[in-house]
């Protein structure tokens, strides 16, 4: 079986409970497969980045394979702005986020409810230095653990989103997406839009940032906000201490 996200922002969760962790959430117009129900909950597996949890039986509608496979392989068209809503013949509005996906109303067997959108969209690859205007649009976000939007978003969630509105894919954790890319050797070595990686003292990949011009990062620590980065890690004038420890440096593009 298969569904799609058919509300806003659903949250994903670790377990079936509704006190359970938020580990990812779910942005309208989002495809999955459904691997298991029960009563009130089920087990879902997102189609973008293979991540898997729990969301509200309540909280989405199911589609075909034909329509599970259709929107897999057609072109991703998202909502470029921080809100917009989309809206149904008899005037419903729907607020969604940025980042929500609207490839499905072009399918007229799975936009059943014939919703309409006419704010700004994206589409496509765009270029590196666009990764950053995205990135901005998201400063002051407050920090939300399994957030994916601009009303709470965690490091990952962030870096995620912004690659996803341009085009390039991003796995969904830290740790995931430091597997990917080419490793710098050094901060000289990088440019705008490329990611930093930060680890514990286990060793644990367990922070990303999204590097700027002259030794900066946007990175999402309480809220998203810039600080300074240099090679023991980034550094928080307002604190006058390091807040994380560089462990990498990726070029994803």
């Amino acid at each position: 079986m298969f569904g799609i996200c058919n509300l806003a922002i659903v949250p994903l969760r670790l377990e079936p409970n509704d006190r359970s962790e938020m580990t990812s959430q779910v942005l309208f117009g989002e495809h999955f497969k459904i691997l298991q129900q029960k009563a009130k909950w089920t087990h879902i597996q997102l189609a973008y980045d293979g991540y898997k949890g729990w969301i509200d039986n309540k909280q989405y509608k199911t589609i075909t394979e034909e329509d599970y496979k259709n929107l897999s392989s057609c072109p991703a068209v998202l909502n470029s702005d921080l809100v917009e809503y989309v809206t149904t013949p008899n005037n419903l509005l729907i607020p969604i986020p940025m980042g929500a996906s609207l490839s499905f109303m072009d399918f007229p067997e799975i936009n059943t409810e014939a919703f309409s959108f006419e704010g700004l969209k994206t589409s496509g690859i765009t270029a590196k230095e666009n990764l950053l205007k995205t990135a901005f649009m998201y400063l002051n976000a407050p920090y939300l653990w399994g957030g994916k939007t601009p009303f709470g978003i965690d490091c990952s969630g962030f870096t995620q989103m912004v690659y996803k509105l341009n085009g390039y894919h991003l796995k969904r954790d830290a740790s995931q997406q430091a597997t990917q890319g080419e490793a710098l050797s050094f901060i000289e070595e990088s440019e705008p839009g490329d990611l930093a990686f930060f680890d514990n003292d286990e060793g644990n990949i367990i922070h990303v940032g999204i590097i700027m011009e002259d030794n900066y990062i946007i990175h999402g620590h309480g809220k998203v906000r810039i600080d300074r980065l240099d090679h023991l890690g980034i550094y928080n004038n307002e604190t006058r201490r390091h807040t994380h420890k560089l462990r990498v440096i990726k070029k994803i593009i």
